[in-house]
């Protein structure tokens, strides 16, 4: 059983990532206006946010430019254009998806307004992740690698990532509950292995959860009292399919004084709100419950979310024989 000081107390080594550009740009395929963008930095600053993700860094050789807006492609000056010189206590982060990046695309650290990098890999992935982190942290970069979709791995491969990761200059590892399959005691058991590998070799760990079952928000203070440090949340859940662990509620949770909840609420209602009225989906519904429940990759949900289907016993059918 927990300590009940670490869910009633804080940690000063707790980090806040808000992931809604990049995780919410899967939802509208990156096309965020200027206003917003900058609206949603402003309201990280004054939530207190210590890292704000700018979105992906994907190469346009794997994608066509023209059918994305410029969060798939995050370069430098887009950033700056938002951002300026960044003179805040805001850290920015961008992240590279392993097969679908070019590590040309990354500039010296001392060159860019980005702070971070966060690469994103499968089990499969991890000597091109490796290799990744060590060409960003190489040109000053703090680094992270998300491993995706954990519940589809064996332990011992996971291990055995954890220890390729724990060698390398990278500053964070990430639990990734891809599908949102994970309950709260699986979570538990996940980070005491994560957490035994990143004390081994002096790593932070954060999580990165998905609300396919409405458990984002529990896995992450699960994971939080378990001694996880970086913890991902977006606005509104805003997040591929069922959305992410929510902002609101993780900074509403969180005892460090330095975090404010009111600019979360008011960017909300001002511009999230807004997305919505637009027309533009995402966030729990019977088929994200049905795919995470069944640990697969929501992408049936998602396409049934914009075929319009109301089926959703013909659905779960459906995806009953993809088993």
């Amino acid at each position: 059983m927990k300590e009940i000081t670490n869910l009633l107390g804080y940690r000063e080594s707790i980090k806040v990532v808000d992931a809604t550009l990049r995780d919410g740009g899967l939802v509208n395929d990156f096309y965020f206006k200027d206003d917003f963008v900058k609206a949603l930095y402003q309201a990280n600053i004054e939530a207190g946010v210590d890292y704000m993700e700018m979105g992906y860094r994907a190469s346009k050789k794997v994608f066509d430019e023209t059918k994305f807006g410029k969060w798939k492609f995050c370069n430098d000056d887009h950033i700056r254009e938002i951002v300026g010189e960044n003179d805040t206590e805001l850290k920015l982060a961008i992240m590279a998806d392993i097969g679908r990046h070019d590590k040309n695309d990354f500039d010296q650290k001392a060159n860019s307004p980005v702070d971070l990098v966060r690469v994103a890999a499968y089990i499969h992935q991890m000597p091109e992740a490796i290799d990744m982190v060590e060409d960003a942290a190489k040109k000053g970069y703090e680094t992270s690698c998300n491993i995706m979709a954990i519940s589809n791995s064996q332990e011992q491969d996971i291990k055995v990532a954890l220890d390729m990761l724990g060698k390398t200059p990278v500053d964070a590892i990430y639990i990734v509950d891809s599908f949102g399959s994970i309950y709260p005691e699986q979570m538990a058991r996940i980070a005491d292995t994560y957490m035994e590998f990143a004390t081994k070799y002096g790593k932070k760990v954060g999580i990165h959860a998905h609300d396919n079952q409405q458990l984002a928000f529990a896995n992450t203070i699960e994971a939080c009292g378990d001694g996880v440090d970086w913890l991902d949340a977006t606005y509104l859940s805003m997040g591929r399919g069922a959305g992410n662990c929510a902002m609101e509620l993780l900074l509403g949770f969180l005892k460090n004084p330095k975090y404010n909840v009111r600019p979360v609420f008011k960017f909300i209602q001002e511009h999230m709100m807004k997305l919505k009225e637009e027309g533009i989906v995402w966030g729990y519904d019977l088929q994200y419950l049905m795919t995470g429940m069944l640990n697969q990759h929501p992408r049936s949900a998602i396409q049934f979310t914009k075929d319009g289907r109301t089926d959703f016993a013909e659905f779960y059918n459906e995806v009953l024989s993809l088993e």
